[in-house]
């Protein structure tokens, strides 16, 4: 029997794709019943105990990204050969994320300018100043010092210990430039690394299989303590122009990847199908990015390139996110009626360009952003409450865009090194 027989009788359910659909759709059933049917006190506990799913996943893939990183970028640095090489893919990565972030920016400040969600809007349900507050002193923290602070690692244990991407990358460059530079001597390090990387990316397949169990955790515990429809109705138009303006930045990364990949764009998304769906439920793209690692390498890219790129990119390439803060920020000036003219926009847009690279690792990265933000142009950072009650849904469509340019980005920069 060929490879095609065996595909082909493998059962449907056996697809992890369709494994994660249906843990969505019966998280949302779940969810919503208990929402209905329980008071609030119950509904929370369910919502606390059930996300331990949610988290249990999301640990299990936050235990192999720091080992992944290191082995397959020193490993991958350590074939390209020599400083220009990695030059050479070092510059096209950081043209390709700094022009793909200026266009996500521009597309938010587009649609928010043109629908206007927050004029006249009185958002005086749902809000919880609490959180609000928290991300406020988070932003507050967030200067030039500690963002190159958060760049540089002064220790490469603790920087793994914490998944620090970033600062991993830092530490796994100098490490695969110095064994490339030493030469045959090194050899023996680096096909450990190599063979330790392969072990790390058999221990995805692994980890994925409990994907379903980890995205019904975290979409019932949303449900269980959201009322949907109450949020719907209050934030339809909100999300709605967010809606718009997420799907203009699909399109035109489907339509960058059509011109530069042709026909196999369509081959790329069958491969990363599962981990758009992975995010999307999880609200992390972090969560895919083991799997994201070895669907790219699937998909035909070179190993020395998806390790090298993607840790970039999860620092660097964050389009979804991109366009979310400035869309965010000028409709909370909106909301305040505040009147921000073209250039202070755009001084904002350039801001948010350099503030925003490598914080992946922070917590609620986007919205400590935006408060940084609004702070820096005299808009109330307490307005941040107002979005808090639809920014998880808001997340998962720009969890799913993050993960979606990065392929992109890697695959493109793949095909221009052959």
């Amino acid at each position: 029997m060929n490879t095609i027989e065996k595909q082909k009788k493998k059962p449907i359910y056996k697809n992890l794709t369709v494994q994660i659909l249906i843990a969505m759709l019966l998280g949302i059933l779940l969810g919503m019943f208990i929402h209905n049917n329980y008071n609030e006190t119950t509904a929370k506990d369910f919502s606390t105990y059930i996300k331990i799913l949610s988290t249990i996943f999301i640990r299990l893939v936050q235990m192999i990204i720091a080992p992944l990183v290191f082995t397959t970028l020193v490993v991958g640095i350590a074939k390209l050969g020599d400083l220009k090489s990695v030059g050479r893919i070092g510059g096209r990565a950081l043209a390709w994320f700094f022009t793909a972030s200026f266009i996500s920016l521009l597309i938010g400040l587009f649609w928010v300018n043109v629908l206007k969600p927050g004029v006249g809007l009185n958002l005086n349900t749902q809000i919880d100043l609490s959180i609000a507050t928290d991300v406020a002193k988070d932003s507050q923290n967030f200067s030039a010092q500690n963002f190159i602070e958060h760049i540089i690692p002064k220790s490469i244990v603790e920087a793994m210990a914490t998944n620090e991407i970033l600062q991993i990358v830092i530490f796994s460059i100098f490490f695969g430039l110095a064994a490339a530079s030493i030469g045959d001597y090194a050899k023996p390090v680096v096909n450990a690394l190599d063979k330790t990387s392969h072990i790390i990316l058999k221990m995805v397949n692994y980890v994925m299989a409990f994907a379903p169990i980890g995205v019904f955790g975290a979409i019932a515990a949303v449900f269980a303590v959201k009322d949907f429809g109450e949020l719907i109705k209050t934030y339809t138009y909100f999300f709605g122009s967010f809606l718009v303006g997420i799907s203009t930045l699909w399109v035109l990364l489907l339509l960058v990847g059509y011109l530069l990949l042709q026909k196999r764009v369509l081959k790329l998304i069958k491969h990363i199908t599962s981990p758009l769906i992975i995010a999307f439920g999880t609200t992390s793209s972090e969560a895919v990015f083991p799997k994201l690692t070895e669907e790219l390498e699937k998909f035909g890219v070179k190993d020395k390139v998806v390790s090298f790129m993607l840790p970039l990119g999860y620092s660097f390439n964050l389009d979804g996110s991109m366009m979310y803060m400035t869309f965010a920020s000028i409709f909370i000036a909106q909301v305040y009626n505040i009147q921000l003219d073209t250039p202070t926009q755009l001084t904002m847009l350039l801001v948010l360009m350099l503030t925003s690279k490598g914080i992946a690792g922070v917590p609620r990265a986007s919205l400590v952003v935006v408060a940084a933000t609004c702070g820096m142009f005299k808009i109330p950072i307490e307005g941040i409450a107002l979005i808090l009650p639809i920014d998880h849904f808001c997340d998962m469509f720009r969890s799913a865009t993050n993960v979606l340019g990065n392929a992109l980005a890697t695959s493109v920069i793949g095909k221009w090194e052959k």
